[in-house]
């Protein structure tokens, strides 16, 4: 493979991907910081194919990355591989507005066969290439320049690597049958409104006692004030306030500025400060969280119950012998909170549906319904059907009933 100087203009950048567009598919990473900043800074673009491949500096003066990212998010015939690339595409989607597409995760992809269920990119190169992969470059400080050779060689190494790793990967999905099972999957990563910055949603992200109405319109205030904040300063949001101090504000508002300085979390200087003005009033403009919007008292739509809850477990005790069985990523089948909601009575669930159903919702829905059970063969916990089970327990006992009529004769 031909590994590529750093590029650090525009000519080069677009040579580059006029030959990458010729490609079934792209492997892609970034390198970023966003220690500092509200908005991650992108500091280096890798991205290969299985002749070439090289690192960008989007940081070099004077470099447009129109090409590259009309390859990422417009070319809709090379696939684009990343390696849990959720903050790869949060950085493009936050420069374009667009997500790449199509889109593949090796991360996901090895969920549908192995038993992995968030594979580090270091184990995913162990696993399929025997190679260890150095990782003293991981935490440098990416936005310095000049970037030394090391990092460089790190950098590319997390696509070269990948583009040896996902045509076998593809392989073998396409030999097991599942590579259709991850569709939805990376539809999903590719869904633009999961990377949409929605200030009134941000208080949906912090953890809050009780369902009052008005401690959550204030919340909900609060949190798309403090999203403001620190865009415009460019600064983490916790540098603004921590979400539990934001909490606590929304709990037990204070009565007057001065107040602030009592408040767990704020300085002295919030007693008489601009921001501290600014919260006060966000505090007094806030409304009741409207019924709407109200979270729902129970996600799973209808208490469990002890009983319910019993059947939970058997759920989730069913969910690991399967996952198990066929070798699959538990988390990829379903979550904890949708066997609870199968438990509870609910049916509109994704579990029923597709192959999710047929791999493994099938088997739950008869749990659920009696018609199946546990089972131990050979000290091996397995999956019955009732009907099975009962009918082997009577050829067990007519078989019994006839030694023992054969040695009474």
């Amino acid at each position: 493979m031909k590994i590529h100087d750093l590029i650090t203009t525009t000519e080069a950048l677009d040579d580059l991907v006029a030959r990458l567009a010729k490609s079934d598919f792209v492997t892609v990473d970034t390198e970023f910081m966003r220690e500092n900043t509200y908005w991650p800074e992108l500091c280096l673009v890798q991205i290969a194919n299985e002749e070439e491949a090289a690192a960008i500096d989007p940081l070099a003066d004077g470099i447009d990355l129109t090409s590259l990212l009309d390859l990422m998010c417009d070319n809709e015939d090379v696939l684009k591989i990343f390696h849990a690339g959720g903050q790869d595409v949060e950085i493009i989607y936050n420069m374009t507005g667009k997500t790449p597409h199509p889109i593949f995760d090796t991360q996901i992809a090895m969920m549908a066969i192995s038993q992995s269920e968030q594979i580090g990119y270091a184990n995913l190169v162990e696993s399929w290439l025997g190679t260890t992969v150095d990782k003293g470059a991981r935490f440098t400080d990416w936005s310095r320049r000049p970037l030394t050779d090391r990092q460089i060689e790190y950098a590319i190494g997390d696509v070269t690597y990948l583009s040896e790793i996902f045509p076998m990967m593809l392989k073998k999905l396409i030999k097991t049958g599942r590579g259709k099972w991850l569709n939805a999957e990376m539809e999903k990563l590719a869904d633009p409104e999961n990377y949409r910055n929605d200030p009134t949603q941000a208080w949906r992200r912090i953890r809050a006692q009780g369902r009052n109405p008005q401690v959550l319109g204030r919340l909900k205030a609060l949190a798309a004030w403090r999203e403001g904040e620190a865009q415009h300063k460019d600064i983490p949001r916790g540098r603004i306030m921590r979400d539990e101090t934001l909490a606590d504000v929304a709990a037990h508002p204070p009565k007057k500025q001065a107040d602030l300085a009592k408040v767990r979390g704020l300085s002295n200087a919030w007693r008489e400060n601009d921001i501290g003005k600014r919260m006060m009033k966000v505090l007094a403009d806030a409304e009741p969280l409207p019924k709407e919007e109200m979270p729902t008292k129970n996600k799973r739509g209808a208490p469990l119950g002890k009983e319910g809850a019993l059947v939970a477990d058997l759920l989730k005790l069913l969910l690991k012998i399967r996952s198990r069985e066929i070798d699959i990523a538990s988390r990829l089948l379903t979550k904890s909170d949708e066997l609870e909601a199968l438990a509870a009575g609910l049916r509109d669930l994704e579990i029923l549906k597709g192959w999710r159903y047929e791999v493994f919702g099938k088997d739950a829905l008869e749990l659920v319904e009696g018609k199946l059970g546990f089972a131990v063969k050979n000290g091996k916990l397995k999956m019955t059907h009732v009907d099975d089970l009962q009918n082997a327990i009577d050829q067990a006992k007519a078989d019994d009933a006839a030694d023992e009529e054969q040695a009474t004769e």
